[in-house]
């Protein structure tokens, strides 16, 4: 979600919208053009890239109107804007013209540094779009999406939409607008699974799930269904790993009720529910295998090995035998 400054004002001389999240840096442009137009419904909108913006185009965009008409100016990828141009920005955010709204996104970082640190002194309205590289993160986007559309969405069912879709906030937020619009009542998770049976498959956390079940064929034909549908490997590690972890704090833990062990160990009542059932294979050295697995694939897909689908394969297969592990014991 994206994350703005205490002055809020669309409508404010500048706008920065810092990330590289797309469909948060989009949404930070449609606020102000939409606050713009109900200001007046004339307002010209100009939105250029860094090779449409040259040397002097900006003076020209601002210069006074005859009809002092209003306008909004963005500037994409303002951190690959030339020398020049940059000069010419900076001198504008010194004097900017009345009635004219110009929206900067900037990628963040060390390069174009320099029209960051100027914006933000000249006292831009300033709008986090930060990537969202973290489940946790996604599935916090997901309930906002939700309530800002004023519907009810089970923790479960929204879990579900951010297992079945992935990391693509577009989709994500285009998932929710089409529950909303379709499903009346609480959403929960037996829609979400009609609705998106077949992405499902395709997901890094159903091949954890089946994994940690000790699923061997299912869970393989996920990861096969992941990596075809484009599941970056990275994704399908840190979903296993999250899922062997669950197991073992669940396992080191004192008995009680979920509520309470969700407190201890940082996870929903739900998961809590979810994570005890995989466990019931499990043992504390079926546990440090699976994290050996983990680690040996992660290190694999992330350039330590050959052939990153091998690596998961064999993490995944390693990890459904360990979830086995109480029985051949016994």
């Amino acid at each position: 979600m994206a994350k703005k400054t205490a002055d809020d004002d669309p409508l404010a001389p500048l706008t920065l919208a810092v990330g590289q999240e797309e469909l948060l840096l989009d949404r930070a442009v449609q606020q102000v053009v939409a606050a713009a137009r109900a200001a007046d419904a004339d307002t010209d909108v100009r939105d250029l890239s860094p090779d449409q913006l040259q040397p002097g185009t900006l003076a020209e965009l601002t210069s006074p109107s005859l009809f002092a008409e209003r306008k909004v100016v963005v500037v994409r990828d303002a951190q690959d804007l030339s020398a020049d141009t940059v000069k010419d920005v900076k001198a504008y955010l010194g004097a900017p013209a009345e009635e004219i709204t110009l929206v900067l996104l900037h990628a963040g970082g060390v390069k174009g540094k320099g029209l960051l640190d100027a914006a933000r002194k000249a006292g831009a309205r300033e709008v986090a779009c930060p990537k969202m590289t973290k489940p946790a993160d996604r599935l916090a986007f997901v309930k906002s999406e939700f309530r800002a559309l004023g519907r009810s969405a089970t923790p479960e069912a929204c879990q579900a939409l951010v297992d079945a879709i992935g990391s693509d906030l577009r989709e994500l937020a285009s998932a929710v607008t089409q529950l909303a619009a379709d499903v009346e009542g609480t959403i929960d998770e037996a829609v979400v699974g009609r609705y998106y049976t077949g992405r499902a498959e395709a997901s890094s956390f159903t091949v954890a799930d089946r994994a940690v079940e000790g699923r061997t064929a299912e869970a393989l034909e996920a990861l096969r269904w992941s990596l075809a549908t484009g599941v970056a490997p990275v994704m399908i590690t840190s979903a296993l790993a999250q899922g062997v972890r669950a197991i073992g704090k669940l396992a080191g833990a004192r008995g009680g009720r979920p509520a309470d062990l969700a407190r201890e160990l940082g996870m929903p009542p739900w998961k809590i529910d979810r994570v005890r059932q995989q466990m019931r294979g499990w043992t504390p050295d079926g546990v440090a295998v699976a994290l050996r697995a983990v680690a040996e694939a992660d290190a694999g897909v992330k350039g330590g090995g050959d052939d990153p689908e091998y690596a998961l394969e064999k993490a995944v297969v390693t990890i459904a035998r360990a979830a086995r592990s109480r029985g051949r014991a016994q």
